[in-house]
């Protein structure tokens, strides 16, 4: 042996008996080599944790993946096309089972993709898929991105190729699972391999759903334009193209202010990528306006409430699946209409019967437009709950379904006018509001009722004095007296003591969709946009003692052996019982004493019935509402000044022959006339259960002094009385009037009381014509 190899013996000798003289030393003296136990351990993760079996570990796990998609590109066979075959009646039932609507004849003719222009072949690309023409048909991150949102139960999200699209379309369906998602992937590649581009847009646009019942891209250039799809301009091919993302949210004629600003906006998203790609040349694209959309005609035998009926329960259904199983707008809406549903409703029969006898008695058999023009603009609408479930038991939603498509029931375009008041007494009690001098603000603290008095915000002129009705002044007044007689100034006066964006919270909070909506004093005036169906949930939740109803028309929905989970319309407290029940019973005066006595109190069918309710008048009359309850049914009535071909808002005044002046549709006349007609014929007779020392319901109402201010006209004397009742046939009583006693508690805000200006007053930013509610 070699002095080298020697050496090199005693060194691996050396290494490995060092490490046993060196642990029993370290133990023994405590030395430096005891603090270091965690060596071995550090040296076992890295044995178990070493970079190499990391990376060896990854490897495999993408070889994995790799031969398992292998394996699932092999099994997995490009199916038969069953677009067709998805294609089932829905079946739609009333709450006792009885067949109420079976709807599910398909809209569809196939064209050949050589009868589209082909600039509106190419919005279709532009709006969906620019890389359309050379990608392979699946878009891997996006569908990587679904496949671990579905599986972590996030719902949808990330886009899909057109060629994706159409796999869903013509050989899956719209099921959100991942082994739905994998074999779209499969497919979606063969597709491509074995069709040719064109074939596959082809399939696309002509298995598209694009709402108004209209299959693939012929139905629908007649449906929304009236012209074969080989006539359709690049324009209206880009709404078409646009409107697929939401076909019912973009409906133009239809859609709410917001729809027809998201679908703008997709509509020139499409136009602008087709400039962006070559496609279209830019000072074509800039001469191109929005396209006139075509009136819809309703679906084949969904007359009279019919199409209503099914309508909102299509709506309901689609938005129950968009939140449950993460569906798109598009997705959700392809996966409602016409695929084999059975859903019953919670309508019931003979209440919905009765309701629509009593809009045709009360109301629409006086319409003669051949005699009176202002006749043929006048709409209804109407939805009754049960406060205690939730449940719409009955809805009308205009005269038929053929004749005018969009729902008075569920439009939002109307003001609420004075229907609104009683959410800002609700806010005031639920915030434990006062007024700007300190006085808590309960139904018997008093306000200046002068009709045109500056609203002050702590004595700074807000710029806004609203005229009471028929501009009638008011001596101090109480609240109670003040909702009897809708007394304008005193709410937006209480408007601002609360705080206009307290009142707007407590308005979401109650069921208003207040999104976007300004919190400035003109919305004590009821200025925005709401529905029957928004205002009946409202006030159901007054009824319900402050426990959110959202109502709902859905009792189940079976597709397929699978129901689906629907949520309690009936939530938690969203206000307190006293302050919910303390509205309820200022409601009452509003029936006994108020704007709503001559058409409620005083039906002969009321039978000692207690009710609750308010009125509501628009701005130049353009609508009028009476929405009401008693214990056990709510109810709002809704009538709306449409011009039948513009769908222009115009004012109802001399309708039905009512004679000037005023000449008007108020809320206490039509709307409170068919409330009282309907409701005292269906509800079963109960009294109100009010925790609240507060209101008509549990103390006397004294009726309020009228003063005479520089405002009224010279005909006008200090004698005469408010009317009773806001219906325009109402004389006002001539009999003097007793100015309301003060107590420690009703002392009144000395904010209020500031005399009439003699000058104009700055407008509100809501209504810069100074055109105000009543």
């Amino acid at each position: 042996m070699g002095r080298a190899e020697e050496r090199r013996a005693r060194q691996r000798a050396g290494r490995r008996a060092a490490p046993r003289r060196s642990r029993p030393m370290a133990a023994e003296t405590g030395g430096p080599a005891a603090a270091a136990p965690g060596k071995p351990a550090k040296s076992r993760i890295r044995r178990i944790f070493g970079w190499k079996k990391i990376l060896g570990t990854f490897f495999g796990v993408c070889l994995l993946g790799i031969l398992g998609f292998i394996g699932l590109y092999l099994y997995v066979d490009v199916p038969q096309g069953n677009a067709a075959a998805q294609q089932q009646s829905n079946v739609y039932k009333f709450s006792d089972g009885t067949i109420l609507a079976r709807n599910g004849k398909v809209n569809r003719e196939i064209v050949d993709l050589s009868k589209v222009p082909r600039k509106v072949q190419l919005t279709f690309v532009a709006a969906e898929n620019k890389s359309f023409y050379h990608d392979s048909g699946v878009d891997f991150r996006g569908t990587a991105r679904g496949l671990i949102n579905t599986a972590l139960g996030r719902g949808k999200q990330g886009g899909s190729t057109i060629t994706q699209q159409y796999v869903k379309n013509y050989y899956l369906n719209q099921d959100q699972t991942v082994t739905r998602k994998l074999k779209e992937l499969v497919i979606s590649l063969k597709v491509d391999r074995e069709k040719s581009k064109d074939d596959i847009l082809a399939g696309y646009i002509n298995t598209s759903y694009y709402g108004r019942n209209a299959y693939g891209i012929q139905a629908a250039a007649q449906a929304y334009f009236g012209v074969d799809a080989e006539d359709l301009k690049v324009e209206q091919g880009a709404y078409l193209a646009a409107l697929l993302q939401a076909p019912s949210q973009y409906d133009w004629a239809v859609a709410t202010d917001t729809g027809k600003k998201l679908v703008t906006e997709r509509w020139n998203y499409v136009l602008n990528n087709m400039v962006e790609e070559g496609w279209l040349p830019k000072a074509k694209r800039d001469a191109l306006h929005f396209p006139k959309i075509k009136e819809p005609k309703g679906a084949p035998g969904l007359g009279g409430q019919k199409g209503y009926l099914v309508e909102l329960a299509n709506q309901q259904l689609e938005r129950q699946l968009m939140a449950q199983e993460g569906l798109t707008a598009s997705q959700a809406e392809n996966a409602v209409v016409d695929k084999g549903w059975t859903i019953t409703l919670d309508i019931d029969r003979k209440k919905q019967s009765a309701l629509e006898r009593t809009v045709k008695a009360q109301l629409t058999s006086k319409l003669n437009p051949k005699q009176r023009k202002v006749d043929g603009d006048i709409q209804a609408g109407a939805v009754s709950v049960d406060p205690k479930t939730g449940r719409i038991v009955a809805l009308y939603g205009g005269q038929d379904y053929y004749k005018h498509w969009t729902s008075n029931a569920t439009r939002r375009d109307y003001q609420p006018a004075s229907t609104f008041k009683p959410v800002i007494l609700a806010a005031a009690l639920e915030q434990n509001a006062t007024t700007q001098d300190g006085q808590p603000i309960t139904a018997n603290t008093v306000y200046d009722g002068t009709s045109r008095r500056p609203v002050l915000d702590h004595g700074s002129r807000v710029g806004f004095a609203p005229p009471n009705e028929d501009d009638f002044s008011y001596d101090d007044i109480t609240v109670q007296q003040a909702m009897n007689k809708s007394v304008n100034s005193v709410f937006a006066q209480m408007g601002v003591d609360v705080g206009m964006s307290k009142v707007m919270s407590t308005a979401g909070e109650l069921g208003m969709d207040t999104k976007g909506m300004q919190a400035v004093p003109a919305q004590t005036l009821g200025s925005m946009g709401a529905s029957p169906l928004e205002m009946a949930g409202i006030y159901a939740t007054f009824a319900n003692h402050g426990y959110k109803v959202t109502p709902t028309i859905i009792k189940s929905a079976v597709n397929k052996g699978r129901s689906v989970d629907l949520p309690n319309p009936v939530g938690g407290s969203v206000i307190s019982r006293t302050a919910a029940d303390t509205v309820t019973s200022v409601l009452t005066g509003v029936v006994d004493d108020g704007t709503a006595s001559e058409s409620v109190a005083r039906n002969p069918l009321r039978g000692g019935q207690q009710v609750a309710g308010k009125t509501g008048t628009s701005d130049e009359n353009k609508s009028a509402w009476f929405t009401g309850y008693t214990p056990t049914l709510v109810t709002s009535v809704g009538l709306f000044g449409e011009d039948p071909k513009t769908r222009a808002h115009v004012s109802m005044k001399g309708a039905t022959g009512l004679l000037p002046p005023p000449g008007r549709i108020n809320g206490g006349g039509y709307p409170a006339k068919i409330w009282a007609a309907y409701t005292f014929s269906v509800a079963r007779k109960a009294q109100f259960d009010l925790n609240t020392t507060q209101g008509a319901a549990v103390a006397p109402v004294e009726t309020p002094t009228i003063s005479q201010t520089p405002t009224q006209t010279p005909s006008r004397t200090p004698s005469s009385a408010p009317p009773t009742s806001e219906s325009p046939t109402q004389t006002p009583s001539q009999s003097p009037s007793q100015t309301p006693s003060r107590t420690p508690s009703q002392t009144p805000s000395q904010t209020p009381t500031t005399s009439p200006p003699t000058t104009p007053i700055t407008e509100d930013p809501l209504d810069p014509e100074g055109n105000f509610g009543q």
